[in-house]
């Protein structure tokens, strides 16, 4: 396939999935000729979902194991928000949840051709925080899809909410740390050190360094979220949701 009809090919499959989060009219898939067959082409359809909303406010990043090669995707700075606000709307529709952990930059860790040490990305976190992503999708159920539509609608991202920053986070024993959440009052998942990636730290080097051919360097104020905790929770429209994390603090939101 030449670079024009590659671009072709990527520019429709934005568009299918563009218009279907913006209808709430989900597809089942991506046609067969529009799949992604490469992770890079499935990241090619995410930046341009990406273009569509705006400027990126931060990245998630995540592996399904601790031995996985983690992946990434943008994250609109427009479906950011703060612990405790109300998400409404036609494009909530999945409402899917995951409890994460979170840091804001309070440095630029621009491209370079030496690696970042970890200390270097520590150095360069301004706070830690608890966090919500909301998993939305223009696929009617991402999770039956193929995996490769899945991460091009980028990777299932939906919404980011933050709780307050906790100060002494280095001191958390990730591997020990409980987290509960809870959907009207009723806790639907309560897990101890479980982060899908095993340790969760490795995940910022990676995006610093392996990532930076894509995301031009990460800036000051960005969000990076790290994974999920607790797996895939679906809440309905009026569901009250609250994350717990036994150290690191709470989160919550409101589906109108």
């Amino acid at each position: 396939m030449t670079t024009g009809s590659l671009e072709a090919k990527h520019l429709e499959a934005a568009d299918l999935l563009l218009n279907a989060r913006r209808t709430a009219t989900p597809i089942a898939d991506l046609p067969a000729e529009l799949q992604p067959t490469s992770l890079e082409e499935a990241y090619a359809v995410q930046d341009l979902l990406a273009e569509a909303y705006g400027p990126i406010g931060g990245w998630k990043v995540g592996a399904p194991t601790p031995e996985a090669t983690p992946i990434f995707a943008p994250m609109p700075l427009a479906w950011i928000a703060a612990s405790g606000s109300t998400l409404s709307g036609i494009t909530s529709r999945y409402r899917g949840l995951e409890a994460e952990i979170a840091f804001q930059l309070g440095e630029d860790l621009p491209p370079r051709a030496t690696p970042y040490t970890m200390d270097e990305i520590v150095a360069a976190i301004a706070s830690c925080h608890p966090a919500i992503e909301v998993i939305e999708s223009g696929l009617a159920d991402p999770v039956a899809a193929t995996r490769m539509s899945m991460l091009a609608d980028l990777q299932m991202h939906g919404g980011f909410l933050y709780g307050p920053a906790f100060a002494d986070w280095q001191a958390i024993d990730f591997t020990s740390e409980t987290v509960s959440l809870s959907v009207d009052g009723v806790v639907r998942i309560e897990r101890t050190g479980s982060n899908t990636s095993g340790n969760l730290m490795r995940l910022l080097p990676f995006l610093a360094n392996e990532g930076s051919a894509r995301t031009h360097g990460l800036k000051r104020g960005q969000w990076i979220t790290t994974g999920s905790w607790t797996g895939l929770v679906q809440a309905m429209s009026g569901s009250d949701v609250n994350v717990h994390f036994g150290t690191a603090g709470r989160v919550e939101l409101l589906f109108a």
